[in-house]
């Protein structure tokens, strides 16, 4: 038991240290880089899919870290992204929470509601889909021709 803590402990460290890194290392550089290329228009759908991106390179690297309770290991650091994340992605579910009691309240903020939720889906998605691709027993391959 001890054993499966630490696994999952050094999994969700470097999960941290991988969301650090892609954040400051990569996505920030090429949305800069977006931004003089783009319409401004554009950027809001730029960072959304360099943080989805990032956020799957995160889960394969957790879940590929831990070969015991990957899945579990990753909705741990889910919770813990939900909580603290410190600005590194755009995930806020207090204020997800409070636009649903807005939503309630007052037709007018649905709309709001529907985007935040589903940008929210996408993003923990993307790192679920990161774990589950790390679980992958073989490499994915094309085959264009047949053999034989």
């Amino acid at each position: 038991m001890r054993h499966r803590l630490l696994i999952s402990a050094r999994s969700i460290l470097l999960g941290w240290a991988a969301v650090l890194a892609i954040t400051y290392v990569v996505e920030r550089p090429l949305l800069v880089l977006a931004a003089g290329l783009l319409d401004a228009s554009w950027l809001p759908t730029v960072q959304l899919a360099l943080a989805c991106a990032g956020l799957a390179a995160t889960g394969w690297i957790i879940g590929r870290w831990n070969r015991i309770d990957a899945m579990a290991t990753t909705l741990i650091f889910a919770v813990m992204l939900a909580m603290w994340n410190f600005g590194l992605v755009p995930i806020d579910i207090l204020w997800l929470f409070r636009l649903t009691i807005d939503s309630l309240q007052s037709s007018r903020y649905l709309e709001s509601l529907f985007t935040s939720l589903a940008t929210h889906v996408f993003l923990f998605g993307s790192l679920f889909t990161g774990a589950r691709l790390s679980r992958a027993r073989q490499p994915a391959e094309l085959h264009i021709f047949p053999s034989g």
